[in-house]
């Protein structure tokens, strides 16, 4: 994976030459203190990892790329240090870091201060996350500031200051195939989680002892950690769609909505499964369930290059609404057709959330989901969008979404008590390829058959 770093530092760089030239800082993630002298576990910054494949704390990537000439990329990181080590382990230090990473030099970053001016001198432009770290924020202007006063010496700063992440938020929206491994990787580890889920599940389980199994899979197949925190949802817990597992118990007759997935070599899983915790799907729950699964089987189809990124959701919202009407959620006497149900947003009784998101380092991960002004996608979608904003972005190889259609049933006058408590989501990770779509976290059980022999016990 170092050449693939290396690849996207080479191409960073390339694309700031062609802008005119400057310098990119890329800070980690600080740590953060938990309480009194204990640290929460440690988790680099997306962005930075993006370019480096570097883990420690209290490191940058500086990308040199002047108008002309040949680009430099640069890592600070920590000296080594043997007694530290003997505290907080292994740590590269710069002049193994710069090797095992292929970087153009390493330097301490206790000389960052030192070396930073040097390198904006007489450079056009800086790229930096300006206003995202105050205390990122404040070195930049010390930084610029130092640079400033040599101006007598005919020394020029930068004049200009840009946003670093448009660029890399382009870059991390495509995945290569690498990455797809990794993720698919990720989704594989999580599909079993939840099998193992499936399998321990039973009435007077707590919803925390659930959680655990999620966790012991997750470790015990070599993630790194969670990608989120896990909701694991039964009976009317399942309706909050942000829920995090608690100490509910679980009922015969209920049901329970896992919404989890692990990080990966860096990269992150979401799957959401449902399923009844006694083995056995009730008749309303089946129903909701099947008009569900439909939903998603509508949305995953709709997955394709070319298509714009909401087609999916407005494919699995006509199939939800339609169910809506066929059980009686809805009341066709009240609310009209199917067009009506979905042109007055009636269903967002039982369905309030899109049904998807972008997925990578981050689980809602970088990336814009509407097409850049006067694009030839914008013009493709046609100057008569029916809203004034810009077209949905359309989707290409090497996108990575989540397809998670639901219905959340909470207990309301007109709506039938059979389902009531009743919250159903199903959730994979998809890959856009060439020819469709790969569902990565295929593996997960999924169909009430699959789930129903799952519970039972059988492979």
């Amino acid at each position: 994976m170092t050449s693939s770093y290396s690849q996207r530092r080479a191409r960073l760089m390339h694309r700031m030459q062609q802008a005119g030239g400057g310098v990119a800082i890329i800070a980690t993630a600080p740590e953060v203190m938990r309480n009194s002298d204990a640290e929460y576990p440690y988790r680099h910054d997306s962005y930075f990892y993006y370019l480096s494949g570097f883990m420690e704390p209290e490191a940058y990537v500086v990308l040199v790329a002047p108008p002309a000439g040949t680009p430099r990329a640069i890592l600070f990181c920590r000296e080594k240090n043997a007694e530290r080590e003997i505290w907080d382990g292994f740590r590269y230090g710069p002049q193994a870091a710069c090797a095992a990473f292929g970087f153009d030099a390493a330097f301490d970053v206790a000389s960052l201060d030192a070396e930073i001016p040097k390198l904006l001198a007489d450079m056009p432009a800086l790229y930096c996350a300006l206003g995202r770290d105050a205390g990122l924020d404040a070195q930049v202007r010390d930084w610029l500031s130092a640079v400033r006063g040599q101006a007598r010496s005919g020394v020029a700063a930068p004049a200009t200051v840009h946003d670093i992440h448009p660029l890399l938020d382009e870059m991390r929206l495509f995945k290569d195939a690498g990455e797809i491994d990794i993720m698919r990787r990720a989704a594989t580890i999580s599909g079993g989680a939840h099998a193992r889920a499936m399998r321990l599940s039973a009435p007077g389980k707590t919803e925390y002892q659930i959680e655990a199994e999620l966790l012991h899979e997750f470790r015990h197949a070599g993630a790194d950690a969670p990608a989120y925190t896990s909701i694991v949802a039964t009976g009317a817990n399942a309706c909050v769609l942000h829920y995090r597992a608690g100490a509910a118990v679980l009922q015969d007759g209920d049901l329970v909505l896992i919404d989890a997935g692990c990080e990966f070599a860096g990269y992150a899983s979401d799957i959401t499964r449902t399923y009844p915790a006694n083995g056995r799907f009730s008749a309303a729950q089946q129903q909701l369930y099947e008009i569900v699964l439909a939903a998603q089987e509508a949305a995953i189809a709709a997955a394709r290059p070319g298509a714009g990124f909401m087609d999916g959701h407005d494919a699995a919202v006509r199939i939800l609404a339609q169910g809506m009407l066929d059980t009686g959620l809805l009341q066709r006497d009240r609310v009209g057709s199917l067009d009506d149900v979905i042109e007055s947003g009636a269903f967002r009784q039982f369905y309030m959330h899109r049904t998807g998101h972008w997925l990578g380092m981050d689980v809602h991960d970088v990336g814009d989901y509407r097409q850049a002004a006067g694009s030839a996608g914008d013009q493709a979608a046609g100057a008569g969008a029916k809203d004034a904003a810009r077209p949905w972005r359309r989707l290409q190889p090497g996108m990575v979404l989540t397809v998670e259609p639901g219905l959340y049933v909470r207990p309301a006058e007109g709506v039938p008590e059979a389902y009531w408590n009743i919250g159903i989501r199903i959730e994979d990770d998809v890959a856009i390829t060439q020819g469709g779509c790969e569902v990565l976290s295929a593996s997960a059980p999924k169909t009430v058959a699959e789930i129903e022999a799952v519970m039972r016990g059988a492979s």
